[in-house]
């Protein structure tokens, strides 16, 4: 399954919430359901993540791609950018790192000129954001519903990023 095919799970629920969040009439619940799309977005950058890894990593071998399962089995939400560097890329060599930092640098500069959104920023915050829901039970009082919708759609743009680096 290719992994785009994740973000149909958070796109589908932004949609179904993009219905009634805007017209809700209670600040708290609000922000609940925006704590709610936060976890689901991260969620679904893992699971993308996780593919893109395991199917490159199968293309170079069987055996590696086995390894590589189990190793993304235990990486339980570390999907912030460095984690990625340090803990995944690093161990693929130095040149899938190097293609992955100028890939970011790339799609930065861009999204920068052309929309003025750093997807850098975008992609880290969403992380934050469902860090501090999910095991802090600390509902943001910084984060709208439209910022997380925001962050989301910015931040696939890192998971791209990803994939394209990782080819044979």
């Amino acid at each position: 399954m290719p992994y785009t095919d994740h973000f149909a799970h958070a796109d589908d629920l932004i949609a179904h919430l993009d219905t009634f969040v805007v017209g809700l009439g209670d600040p708290l619940l609000k922000v609940k359901y925006t704590g709610f799309l936060s976890v689901s977005a991260v969620t679904v950058y893992e699971l993308a993540v996780k593919d893109i890894f395991i199917a490159f990593a199968s293309q170079k071998n069987s055996v590696f791609g086995s390894f590589t399962a189990e190793y993304c089995s235990r990486m339980n939400g570390k999907i912030k950018r460095e984690d990625l560097e340090k803990d995944f890329i690093k161990r693929f060599g130095s040149k899938y790192m190097k293609r992955f930092q100028k890939k970011i640098e790339e799609c930065e500069k861009t999204s920068l000129r052309i929309s003025g959104i750093s997807v850098k920023a975008c992609y880290s915050n969403l992380i934050t954001w469902r860090n501090q829901f999910a095991h802090e039970g600390v509902l943001s009082t910084t984060a709208t519903y439209d910022e997380v919708k925001k962050s989301y759609q910015q931040g696939k743009m890192i998971i791209d990023c990803l994939a394209q680096t990782l080819v044979r």
